[in-house]
């Protein structure tokens, strides 16, 4: 059996390469825009978007990166409002590129660096806040055709990647001295 951390309130997609985790409280529209984003693919903006888990997600630090993982009880099920709950091809494990939070009150036009990043078990990611009312999905869209996410991931990675050296500089430093 393959070990998870926590399960959190969320549903994920696959969006190419890269995985969006959509947090939001009960009835916020996490499945309405994972459904969106999925049904956008092939023939619309998205080559790919694929299903990882719907309303619960499995969700772990792993080589500095976040992987998402759906409950096996509910793999592969998304609920349609209104409709019911779907069988849906689904991936396995996908790695957390970015975060999506729906109905976040508070939600600026410019939000500052502190609003636009989010730290999920210890790993620094992306994040879009959607004020409360507001549609997501074109929001979202906008994000990804725009290599926005992309960017400011890269940028995390350099950021994490620095720190990483420089602490192990410094830790090189110290045994050379003490040496």
């Amino acid at each position: 059996m393959v070990r998870t951390g926590p399960t959190i309130h969320a549903s994920a997609v696959l969006i190419g390469p890269h995985a969006v985790l959509i947090r939001g409280s009960a009835g916020a529209g996490k499945s309405r825009l994972a459904l969106n984003l999925i049904q956008s693919a092939p023939h619309g903006p998205l080559k790919l978007a694929r299903l990882v888990a719907d309303d619960r997600v499995h969700v772990q630090a792993a080589h500095a990166r976040l992987v998402a993982r759906p409950p096996a009880a509910i793999a592969g099920l998304l609920e349609i409002r209104g409709i019911g709950i779907r069988q849906l091809p689904y991936e396995p494990l996908a790695v957390v590129s970015w975060v999506v939070d729906l109905g976040e009150a508070g939600t600026s036009r410019m939000p500052d660096s502190a609003a636009i990043t989010t730290n999920i078990e210890g790993i620094e990611l992306p994040r879009l806040a959607v004020a409360p009312g507001c549609d997501p999905f074109p929001m979202v869209l906008a994000v990804l055709t725009s290599g926005s996410v992309l960017a400011m991931a890269a940028y995390l990675d350099r950021a994490r990647s620095g720190r990483r050296e420089s602490q192990s500089l410094t830790t090189a430093g110290l045994r050379a001295r003490s040496g």
